[in-house]
C-alpha cells in the first residue's frame, strides 16, 4: 500500500529483454531488502535485486498492457515511492499500485500559482473518478478538480511539479491512472453478478436509500 506522496525521482538505467527494469535512486534504497515493494510511476513493483545506487524489478506483461512503463527509455525519469510503513503518515490517499489504465494528457494551463492538467480517459476509468475525489497519476496523489464525459482535470501545486515528473509532461503523453480504491468496491456493490453470470443492478439505489431516510 502506498500514499501517492512521491519520495524522489529515479532514472531508468536499463529495461532488459527479460522485462526487468533497473532504476538509479537514492532515498528509496534506504533500508531496502529484496522482495520489498516500490511504486514506479504508480506501479507496484517487487525488488529482485539492488546495489548501493540502483534497484531491479520484474515487469509482467499485464503491467505493460495497463501502464506506460513499456514506453520508458534509458534516462527516463520516474516517480518513486516505498510502501507505506505501519507507523507512517497517510498524507495522500490509499494507493494500491495496481494501475487501471492510462490516460492521455490533453493540456496544461497556468492558474495563478498552480498548473491545471486536463486528461482524457476511458469511460471505465472515468466512472471511478469524482469531483474533489482522489486519483493517482503516475503514482502522485492528486485531487480531482472537474470531470466531464471523456476527460477530467487536476490542479498541481508548485512543490508537486518540482519534485515529480509532471512538469516535464507534454500533450499527448500517456499517464498511469489509478482510481480511488474504496470507490471501486462501491461500484462493484452497485453492479453485482447474477448466478447465470450476467450483470444485474443492485437494489441499493437512490429510491431504496430514500425509503430508508437517507
Amino acid at each position: 500500500m502506498f500514499t501517492g506522496l512521491i519520495e524522489e525521482r529515479g532514472t531508468l538505467l536499463n529495461f532488459s529483454e527479460k522485462h526487468q527494469l533497473t532504476i538509479a535512486a537514492q532515498t528509496v534504497l534506504e533500508g531496502l531488502s529484496a522482495g520489498d515493494s516500490i511504486a514506479v510511476n504508480g506501479v507496484c513493483l517487487t525488488v529482485v535485486s539492488f546495489t548501493a545506487q540502483s534497484f531491479t524489478a520484474d515487469v509482467m506483461p499485464e503491467t505493460l498492457r495497463r501502464s506506460n512503463l513499456g514506453m520508458l527509455r534509458a534516462k527516463s525519469q520516474v516517480n518513486l515511492e516505498r510502501a507505506l510503513p505501519v507507523n507512517g503518515r497517510l498524507g495522500g490517499h490509499f494507493v494500491s499500485g495496481h494501475i487501471d489504465g492510462t490516460g492521455e494528457l490533453l493540456g496544461i494551463h497556468c492558474e495563478n500559482n498552480a498548473l491545471l492538467f486536463s486528461i482524457r480517459a476511458a469511460p471505465a476509468i472515468l466512472q471511478g473518478i469524482v469531483e474533489k475525489g482522489s486519483v493517482a497519476i503516475d503514482g502522485i496523489s492528486l485531487t480531482v478538480v472537474s470531470v466531464d464525459k471523456d476527460q477530467f482535470s487536476v490542479s498541481v501545486i508548485p512543490h508537486t511539479a518540482a519534485v515529480t515528473t509532471l512538469a516535464a509532461k507534454r500533450p499527448g503523453d500517456k499517464l498511469n491512472l489509478e482510481t480511488d480504491l474504496l470507490g471501486k468496491y462501491v461500484l462493484r456493490a452497485l453492479s453485482l453478478a447474477g448466478e447465470d453470470g450476467t450483470d444485474k443492478k443492485s437494489r441499493i439505489n437512490e429510491e431504496w436509500l430514500r425509503k430508508l431516510g437517507y
